[in-house]
């Protein structure tokens, strides 16, 4: 019985450290079109998302099942109601991030992606009456620490990293709470700001200052390929976490902000402070009592609705 497992757990690791390192690598493309604004990026994100899923409905067979699914959440207002509110923080964490990461604050990002967890356990405690550890206590001190100097030594809040995390939180409880496919979820989120995405790509267009054009083909093509670097990565995070537990899948996505700071400091040259560093040492420790706090823990009571949160990137 366990043999046979064994390939399904192997496929299932090999797919969810593949789309931790492409969204940890993720940063080097967004900053191949970083003289694009970030809105417009967003607005062609969203757009070739929804053409990239559509496709993969239609070759795969599944726009039958996806209609049916989404019949059933238009028919209840609560879902549709759920459903908006989960667009507008996916698209409020995306835009965040592409403008963060192109204005050279990948390391901000990788903080939020860091804290998000923690901010997923909160959030469960808050609204879903789920009742803290001890060790899961401990981890949110520690966090809360280490936001803290953050905020002591810059004058201010860490504004990119808590709202990536708070926007990737609270988008994360929306999915658990509807309890939507999720293929059909994304589909359905870039569907519904598809017209305002045209929209404003056509009114950039109508005013000469679109940057997709054949003049800049290079461009063009980029900003087509945010379809593809948008699905891909979540696609393989599904199929991931179908097949393993997510307690295996909390300790692997960790890969995602790591491979986003060490971009940050050697490939972009972020400075890299001693505040920072005492900033991250706290939210490194929070992780690894959380994370070890969740070890053995029945499937029940995983906190994190992962499945969700990653697909902000």
């Amino acid at each position: 019985m366990m043999s046979d497992r064994f390939p399904k757990i192997g496929a299932g690791l090999a797919s969810a450290v593949g789309c931790y390192v492409v969204w940890g690598f993720l940063p080097i493309y967004w900053k191949l079109i970083d003289h694009v604004p970030a809105l417009e990026i967003l607005a062609h994100r969203v757009i070739w998302s929804l053409v990239f899923l559509a496709g993969l409905l239609a070759v795969t067979g599944r726009v039958g099942p996806a209609r049916r699914e989404v019949a059933a959440i238009v028919a209840k207002k609560k879902k549709v109601a759920g459903v908006l509110a989960a667009t507008i923080l996916i698209t409020v964490n995306w835009f965040i991030y592409i403008w963060a990461v192109n204005d050279s604050r990948i390391l901000e990002t990788s903080l939020g992606y860091y804290i998000n967890p923690l901010v997923s356990v909160l959030l469960g405690v808050a609204v879903l009456k789920e009742r803290l550890t001890r060790r899961q206590a401990a981890a949110v001190a520690l966090a809360a620490f280490g936001v803290l100097n953050q905020t002591v030594h810059i004058g201010g809040l860490p504004w990119v990293s808590l709202s990536l995390a708070v926007t990737f939180g609270l988008y994360g409880l929306c999915k658990k709470m509807l309890g939507i496919g999720a293929v059909t979820g994304i589909t359905l989120e870039t569907l519904l700001l598809t017209p305002v995405a045209l929209a404003y790509l056509a009114w950039l267009q109508g005013q000469g200052l679109g940057a997709f054009t054949p003049a800049e083909p290079v461009t063009a093509w980029l900003l087509f390929g945010t379809g593809a670097a948008t699905a891909v990565p979540f696609l393989l995070f599904a199929d991931a976490a179908n097949r393993i537990p997510l307690s295996v899948l909390g300790f692997v996505q960790y890969l995602s902000p790591t491979i986003a700071m060490f971009v940050g400091i050697f490939m972009y040259h972020e400075p890299f402070s001693a505040t920072q560093f005492v900033s991250f040492a706290f939210i490194w420790a929070a992780l690894a009592v959380f994370s070890l706090g969740r070890t053995g823990a029945p499937a029940r009571r995983e906190a994190a609705p992962a499945a969700a949160r990653e697909t902000a990137k």
